[in-house]
């Protein structure tokens, strides 16, 4: 029996592994569906409920569990820690609506800002997609496992110092759920497991630097990645 633990465990986490991406499946055709109904656009992302994702898409799905990666459907409040904890939103204020939860988040550079010079949460709407014909949109990420609902990565922030941390946007997608990837919907609607330290050279934004000081190519050492991260594929 002691031989065989370890492998069953390894058996399950596959097997989680493989529902969080038939969940992501299953997301793909709900944003693809929203896009087609707004000629190839995402919501806007202004701050009312029907412009952020969780709003803008309830129309088009009936199971709120499919917001959950099955590694994470437990609350904080429950005892789940950060890598494995579903978030909730406890209080009906702004874009946000009393009683949403899941364990996935919005690569919120993909958010459609109205028009020019329209204000956006990351700061720079000039960094914002603009829709989803684009070139190149098999590397631009747009629906992740998250410690959050969503977030706004920059190429210069640095990786958790440990597993669960969160002090940045790259850190709320960052999470260690499938033995060292992640898992993603990209803007071609695609869905593929994600390597850790890849996340660094995906697209997340118009500017984003993907041979930035996180990457091989920015000359990062070995040494320089948090002692949890060190023995993950390098990018």
């Amino acid at each position: 029996m002691a031989i065989l633990m370890p492998a069953l465990g390894r058996v399950r986490e596959q097997a989680r592994a493989t529902a969080c991406q038939a969940n992501l499946h299953q997301w793909s055709l709900i944003w693809s569906a929203y896009a087609n109904d707004y000629d190839g656009y995402l919501m806007k992302g202004m701050g009312g409920k029907n412009d952020v994702w969780m709003g803008a898409l309830r129309s088009y799905y009936t199971e709120a569990k499919i917001r959950l990666c099955p590694t994470a459907t437990k609350f904080r409040s429950e005892g789940a820690g950060g890598t494995f904890a579903a978030w909730g939103i406890w209080g009906d204020e702004g874009w946000h609506t009393a009683g949403d939860y899941g364990s996935y988040g919005m690569n919120e550079w993909c958010y459609t800002p109205p028009g020019p010079g329209a204000s956006s949460w990351g700061g720079h709407p000039e960094w914002n997609w603009k829709g989803i014909d684009l070139k190149g949109s098999g590397y631009i990420p747009l629906f992740l496992d998250c410690y959050w609902d969503g977030g706004f990565p920059v190429d210069s922030e640095s990786p958790p110092v440990f597993d669960g941390e969160v002090s940045d946007s790259m850190d709320r997608f960052c999470l260690n759920r499938h033995n060292g990837f992640t898992n993603g919907l990209f803007l071609d609607f695609s869905i593929r497991k994600i390597g850790l330290k890849e996340l660094w050279k995906l697209r997340w934004h118009q500017q984003f630097n993907i041979n930035g000081p996180w990457t091989k190519a920015g000359n990062v050492l070995p040494d320089d990645w948090p002692q949890w991260m060190r023995s993950f594929k390098d990018y």
